[in-house]
């Protein structure tokens, strides 16, 4: 998430990093908005095994996908040693977070930040709860983890009181133990260290259907320490299926068994030698038999219990079809057909570079657009070898996204198959699965107000009872999460929209509109209805003393899925699942949903990376032709990004860039609703100065300008000026949006602003405001001088804000003064002499009294003319002259 300069922000730590350090990565990366957190290359066995199933949430990168650039700052975290990483610079700031005792040799302009803490995590989470930062469960677990292992389950003699308040606050947040239990290493005393070192030297390995199995062996001799925690010790630094220790103990042999497959029920072999367990973990102890008998007992048992592993090789499909980089889309679109495949991977010269799947196929075909696999594909190094597992096969897809996953052949690299997730689901023993989810609802109800929260609770309690799920989406939620929540939203119904918003009118009264073609409704909240407030305070604790804070309305919409019958279209929709319904929307920081109904309320959906987007700081479209789809996305992706100060990803900048000139077909209408949203951005000046950068701008129109002088000029937008005698209210949203269109086009010719009016289709008053503007520009030099008759003429019946801008955007003294002297002198001087009079004369109306006028009035401006007596002799000689010119 890079700020305003785009400062490049990483945090790194030590190699064959543990979970203090891991955690003080993630830490760190919520206390520094726009930083990026590097993991090193070397991470313990547990911690890589936390990650492989968990960092998908976790906005964690490799060193290998840092951004190519200068790196601007570098926090260190559990460390004091800066390793060498490509980008830093002698400039480049270094921070160090750290409960080691500092070092000597610190350099001195580093920035140190140390304490004696037991754990390096714990100084980091006492400055993110000054943050109130709300964390998910995996997050707050990883968190725990990192205090938990440097502190020895608190238990270490380093251990503060620090930590112990620490690792409450993240138990608080939702930290699971049972999560924990599973990767936390436990000390050894220094007896079951020396047992843990003898078991190392006694390790066999076998190969049984499939799986790696270890036995290890010894003699306790006289020590008397607990051994279940020294194999657990050794599971976790050994890759193996299944993991036998058999201990030597005074009363016989004590065999401890460890599964990590599911494939080795190790209770099932226990109970073969009197004992039992749980299926990953079990006991037993055998008397009378030596060692040795036990260990080959054990191995003759072992291909009766251990289930034959499935790999990928067993459920791959083999001789794949591949498209190469070139290959057209109705081509792909003609194998898809013909042989029912979901994906193709695309192949270059024998390399997987990216993934062709039927959807992007399919919008390139509805589209009748003319590209290549490589312009629409989903780009990836990505492949499996038949020798991999399940569990391997299962974490790369949830890590790239892809359903098929191109198969290689181990020794010589060639494309032999590929696996699909349907392939994997078909292994997989049916059953529901639990996924936790961040809960958002006490942020919602501390940051809206309390009959918004009662309202928002009344009307999910009438979805309750239709059973439908009822949702907050988009944009309202992407901006609670960034604590900045807006006042106004949408409710989105799996189900019925129409159907909820009649339940509530039944209930509460009011008034509903349907809209039937697009399943939406707008129920017209009744403000005296006695039973809506009551409802209210069911849930407002009483304090809502009537509905005059409640919103007027609430709009409802039917989750739904949309296409594109070609591109730049509006969509048709049809319902939909709320995963479908968010992923028709523009960005994924847009595609958060905030559930309400029932036991539901307030966990956040996040089916398409958005949260994690949100964290990183990135700008990333859903697909590969949502700016095909939809153009003004273009525009969106770059005042999304300077808004928040985030940065477009960087596949979702290819394609911007590839499909920025489809902005030219768009309705005029559609452009310049986006750019007057713009107009009204607090950051209005950065997102027009990043159009001009990315070229767009000039596709609206080959000569709208926005440069250096149109930026210094934009900064006065906000600050503004005051004009005595005019009335301009120069913050208004009206106001700021002319007056960016006149930096767009004041320079220009007033032919190019005709196009340019009737392009973006703007209103006919709008268009001769520019053309008003545009000539006072073009008028600069006579509008600085003291010639009072040229001025006026210039100057004379345009509009006050065309008066306003002239003087906002010159930096000379002279115009601005004159422009003054007008509004509030000139242009106030009136004649003595009326058209009465001049009828008395004997003149007939007509354009010779408009000639008689000017110069009357002129010759008082100028001076020429101070009284009545002045101004009857100067008409007297200007209808001489006018009657001399007529003979």
């Amino acid at each position: 998430m890079h700020d305003i300069l785009k400062l490049m922000h990483i945090i790194l730590t030590h190699d064959q990093a543990d979970f203090d350090a891991v955690a003080s990565l993630l830490g760190a990366s919520f206390l520094f908005q726009g930083s990026i957190p590097v993991l090193p290359r070397k991470l313990n066995r547990n911690v890589r095994g936390f990650l492989t199933l968990y960092g998908n949430e976790l906005p964690f990168i490799e060193v290998r996908d840092l951004p190519i650039e200068p790196i601007d700052k570098i926090t260190l975290v559990d460390t004091q040693s800066l390793a060498t990483i490509k980008g830093t610079r002698s400039d480049t700031l270094i921070q160090v977070i750290d409960h080691h005792p500092l070092r000597d040799d610190i350099p001195q302009n580093w920035n140190i930040t140390v304490a004696a803490t037991g754990a390096n995590t714990t100084l980091i989470i006492e400055l993110l709860q000054k943050r109130e930062l709300q964390l998910t469960s995996i997050e707050a677990t990883l968190l725990l983890l990192g205090i938990y292992e440097d502190t020895g389950a608190l238990t270490y003699s380093r251990t503060t009181a620090r930590d112990l308040q620490a690792a409450a606050f993240l138990l608080g947040q939702g930290a699971s133990l049972s999560i924990l239990s599973r990767y936390l290493n436990h000390p050894l005393t220094d007896d079951q260290k020396k047992l843990f070192d003898e078991l190392q030297q006694n390790i066999q390995d076998f190969e049984v259907n499939g799986h790696r199995v270890v036995i290890a062996q010894v003699d306790v001799g006289n020590i008397d320490e607990e051994l279940s925690t020294v194999a657990h010790k050794l599971r976790d630094i050994i890759e193996s299926d299944g993991l036998f220790v058999l201990a030597k103990v005074k009363s016989g042999v004590q065999m401890i068994a460890r599964s990590t497959s599911d494939s080795i029920d190790v209770s099932e072999i226990t109970k073969q030698f009197g004992g039992g367990g749980h299926e990953r973990a079990a006991a037993s102890l055998i008397r009378d038999e030596s060692i040795e008998q036990v260990k080959s007992t054990l191995i003759q048992l072992l291909p009766q219990f251990v289930k034959p592993a499935i790999n990928i090789g067993q459920i791959m499909s083999y001789e794949p079809q591949i498209v190469t980089p070139d290959t057209g889309v109705s081509q792909i679109a003609d194998l898809m057909q013909r042989f029912g495949h979901e994906g193709y991977p695309v192949v270059d010269q024998n390399k997987v570079i990216g993934l062709v799947t039927r959807r992007a196929v399919d919008r390139a075909v509805s589209h009748k657009l003319n590209l290549s696999a490589r312009q629409i594909m989903e780009p990836g190094e990505i492949t499996v070898t038949p020798e991999n597992s399940l569990e391997y096969l299962q974490s790369v897809m949830i890590k790239s996204g892809w359903g098929q996953i191109p198969v290689r052949d181990a020794h010589s690299g060639q494309i032999i198959g590929i696996v699909t997730r349907t392939d994997v689901l078909r292994t997989l023993p049916t059953g529901n699965k639990v996924i936790s989810r961040l809960n958002l609802g006490s942020r919602l109800e501390k940051l809206l107000p309390l009959p918004q929260i009662a309202l928002i609770k009344v009307v999910a309690e009438v979805a309750s009872t239709v059973n439908y799920a009822l949702f907050i989406v988009g944009g309202f939620v992407r901006d609670l999460l960034l604590e900045k929540p807006s006042i106004d939203f949408d409710l989105v119904v799996e189900g019925d929209a129409i159907s909820l918003a009649r339940a509530i009118y039944k209930r509460y009264g009011g008034r509903i509109t349907t809209h039937s073609k697009f399943k939406t409704a707008k129920w017209m909240i009744d403000k005296q209805s006695p039973t809506l407030l009551n409802d209210l305070n069911r849930f407002g604790n009483g304090e809502i003393q009537s509905l005059i804070y409640v919103p007027d309305a609430l709009d409802f919409v039917t989750a739904r899925t949309e296409f594109y019958p070609h591109p730049t279209a509006l969509p048709l929709v049809e319902p939909g699942s709320i995963k479908l319904d968010l992923h028709r929307r523009d960005f994924t920081i847009n595609t958060l949903a905030l559930r309400l109904d029932g036991t539901y309320y307030g966990e956040l959906y996040d089916y398409w990376g958005g949260l994690s987007d949100l964290r990183k700081g990135l700008v990333r479209v859903l697909h590969s032709l949502s700016f095909v789809d939809d153009p003004t996305r273009i525009l969106r992706a770059v005042r999304f990004e300077q808004r928040f100060h985030f940065q477009i990803e960087n596949r979702t900048m290819q394609l911007l860039l590839e499909a920025k000139d489809l902005l030219g077909r768009i309705s005029g209408d559609r452009v310049r609703h986006e750019l007057e949203l713009i107009f009204i951005e607090d950051n209005a000046c950065n997102m027009l100065t990043r159009l001009s950068e990315l070229g767009i701008l000039n596709v609206l129109h080959r000569d709208l300008i926005w440069d250096k002088w149109a930026e210094v000029q934009c900064k006065k937008i906000d600050k503004g000026i005051v004009i005595n005698g005019l009335d301009v209210n120069s913050q208004s949203p009206n106001t700021r949006r002319q007056l960016f269109y006149f930096l767009l086009t004041m320079r220009l010719n007033p032919a190019s602003i005709e196009e340019i009016a009737t392009v973006l289709r703007l209103p006919l008053r709008n268009k001769r405001l520019l053309l008003e503007v545009n000539h006072f520009w073009k008028e600069q030099e006579t509008l600085k001088t003291n010639d009072i008759r040229r001025i006026v003429t210039i100057l004379e019946g345009a509009q006050p804000l065309s008066y306003y801008a002239a003087s906002l955007f010159t930096e000379d003294e002279c115009i601005k003064l004159n422009i003054e002297r007008y509004i509030n002198q000139w242009a106030k001087i009136k004649c003595f002499t009326d058209s009465q009079k001049l009828k008395k004369l004997g003149i007939l109306p007509g354009p010779l009294y408009r000639k008689i006028f000017n110069e009357l009035r002129m010759a008082r401006m100028e001076g020429k003319v101070k009284t009545e007596a002045d101004e009857l002799s100067l008409l007297d000689e200007i209808l001489g002259n006018t009657q001399a010119g007529n003979e």
